[in-house]
């Protein structure tokens, strides 16, 4: 995703650099993102080039993946198809629905996710609480209902700071994983682990509790 999005950026001379990416963006959706580089450059920002670059880093993502398929994170698929016999499952990442969809694709989890939403999806982007509210929204929306689920009852899965905190925000738990930043710098998740790997979500919710 940083190098694709670097190229694109930099086809219209914006630079972003990996600490800047891992220290502030990562977890935001790439409209968010672009928008704050546009707008620390130009002092506004222009929404066909926002467009443009948002489509070209789309296509670069979608040359790259078409021949290295990134691979799921180790404990994910048994930890979700363990999940899927209790909880209701959702998806909610500040990723594009294409992305999401091809990164499940083939899978054993491919359907396992009652709701998905992505950035197309939402108009503001983590660590705006607004996406996981949706998503909630959409859960409560579809069958068996009632029960209704408060946001005091579920618990997100997160790996970026923004997604932490667009989480904490929305009333959620947050099991964080060190999968992508460290684990000292997670420390607003209400608990941590290094990956899913031999855990269960009853592990999982007792810890919490």
């Amino acid at each position: 995703h940083l190098r694709c999005f670097q190229q694109a950026l930099a086809e219209h001379d914006l630079l972003l650099t990996k600490d800047d990416y891992y220290g502030i963006y990562l977890g935001m959706d790439e409209r968010t993102c672009a928008t704050a580089l546009l707008t620390t450059r130009d002092g506004a920002c222009d929404r066909d080039l926002l467009q443009a670059m948002i489509d070209r880093k789309a296509a670069l993502f979608r040359e790259y993946t078409a021949i290295h398929k990134p691979a799921l994170f180790p404990g994910v698929v048994e930890f979700v198809t363990r999940a899927t016999a209790d909880f209701r499952l959702a998806i909610a990442s500040g990723g594009r629905r294409e992305q999401i969809d091809e990164a499940l694709r083939g899978t054993l989890i491919e359907r396992s996710f009652a709701v998905i939403v992505s950035a197309d999806d939402c108009a503001v982007g983590k660590p705006d609480p607004a996406m996981y509210r949706h998503t909630l929204k959409l859960l409560n929306a579809r069958e068996p209902r009632p029960p209704l689920v408060t946001a005091g009852e579920c618990l997100v899965v997160e790996d970026s700071l923004a997604g932490i905190q667009s989480a904490k925000a929305a009333g959620m738990a947050v099991l964080a994983l060190a999968t992508t930043y460290p684990a000292e710098k997670l420390g607003e998740a209400d608990h941590i682990l290094p990956n899913l790997e031999g855990i269960t979500p009853e592990a999982v919710l007792h810890i919490i509790a």
